[in-house]
Parts: C-alpha cells; sequence; structure tokens
C-alpha cells in the first residue's frame, strides 16, 4: 500500500497493490499494520454502502462530536469526486476542502479523520464503500450545503441530484457557528 499525507493533516489517499490477471484482480483494502505503520490508529467498527446514479451528489455530512466518525472511503464500481472539509476548528487547515476522484480503475481510497465533512459526487453510476469508526448516531448528524459560497467547492456540476436533506443543508459558517 502507498500511503500519501494531503495538505490536510491526517488526510490520507491509500494506493492499494493491486494484483491483476486475465481472471480479474485481487487487492489488499485494510491492513491494520500498514496503517500502524504510518502512525495511524483507526478502529473501525460499521460498513457502508451506497448505490448512487450518475449525477448524485450525497453530502456534505459528518457527525458532532462525541459521535465524531473517521472513515476510510473507497469505489467498488464506477467513478466519484470525493470532497473532504476540515470542520475542526483548531486546525491550520479549518475550512479548506481536498478533492480527488475515486473509482473501480485505481482503487485509490481515502482515509478521512474525525472533525472532516464529508461528500460525493457521482460521475458515473457507482457503488461507493467505507468503514467508519463510529457507529451512526442520528441526533448528531449533520451537514453543510454542497454548494456553499465561502468554500466555493468545483464540483463540476450546477444542478446534481440531491435528496431533500441534503438540498436543505445550512451553509459553512451557519453550522460552525453552532458548534
Amino acid at each position: 500500500m502507498e500511503f500519501i499525507e494531503t495538505e490536510i493533516k491526517d488526510l490520507w489517499e491509500i494506493t492499494p497493490r493491486v494484483f491483476s490477471d486475465q481472471r480479474g484482480y485481487f487487492m489488499e483494502s485494510f491492513q491494520i499494520e500498514r496503517f500502524r505503520e504510518k502512525g495511524i490508529a483507526e478502529s473501525f467498527v460499521q460498513d457502508n454502502t451506497s448505490f448512487s446514479k450518475k449525477g448524485v451528489l450525497r453530502g456534505l455530512h459528518f457527525q458532532k462530536s462525541p459521535y465524531a466518525q473517521g472513515k476510510l472511503v473507497s469505489v467498488t464500481f464506477g467513478k466519484v469526486l470525493d470532497v473532504v472539509v476540515d470542520i475542526r476548528k483548531s486546525s491550520p487547515t479549518y475550512g479548506r476542502y481536498y478533492r480527488c476522484i475515486l473509482d473501480d480503475k485505481q482503487h485509490k481510497m481515502l482515509l478521512v479523520p474525525e472533525g472532516m465533512a464529508h461528500g460525493f459526487l457521482a460521475l458515473t453510476d457507482s457503488l461507493f464503500t467505507y468503514k467508519c469508526t463510529q457507529l451512526y448516531h442520528r441526533e448528531s448528524e449533520a451537514g453543510i450545503s454542497w454548494n456553499d459560497k465561502d468554500l466555493s467547492i468545483d464540483w463540476g456540476i450546477s444542478d446534481p441530484m440531491l435528496s431533500e436533506k441534503d438540498a436543505a443543508l445550512p451553509s459553512f459558517h451557519q453550522v460552525m457557528d453552532k458548534l
């Protein structure tokens, strides 16, 4: 596995070794010792999978402390634009975002630490999987509007398919003023 630390502290891009032949491929998507070698001590307690049609945007979601979730995200099938926003007020990269492409060709993963809002745009029909460090806790669920003007995230789309809940999410400053 190759671990690349991004410009946002504790946010890692991880590229697994993929062994391919005429039958298909094999890859190791998580191995605790490889993570520990990099000083990453995450423990995962829940796995989730979502299917999204092309043009669906999910997020930007997070859970408030003390139920904040770290995530190891990847795409099993398809291609997404993955976006993470640092919402840790004490972080030097507070309010900054990171975006990358995750797909079923490169098999790259993103390790998203607690204290980040996360979302993705399905660039094709996509199967998205993620491991979480905390169990889902409905009362701690929160989010930030995908098209917040202060964040100015370039999603490459002006009219994505959104859930009613995601379409009504507040701005970055409205959320952060309450935390």
